[in-house]
């Protein structure tokens, strides 16, 4: 894979860019082939997975 991969444009930055978005499905391919989720979760691309970041949430206000 990429480390950035030769089709990548120089770059500065260690950090994979997207090559290819998809949110209206939720889902974005970076250049090194992991895919990241809106929900924060990824797919890394060693196969690995990378669970959403959820914060918990309070208890929801309620009208009276």
């Amino acid at each position: 894979m990429c480390a950035h991969r030769t089709s990548c444009p120089q770059t500065d930055s260690p950090t994979p860019h997207v090559v290819a978005a998809h949110p209206e499905q939720g889902w974005s391919l970076l250049c090194d082939g992991g895919i990241v989720f809106d929900d924060t979760g990824a797919l890394l691309p060693d196969g690995r997975v990378v669970a959403p970041h959820r914060l918990p949430t309070e208890a929801p206000a309620v009208a009276a």
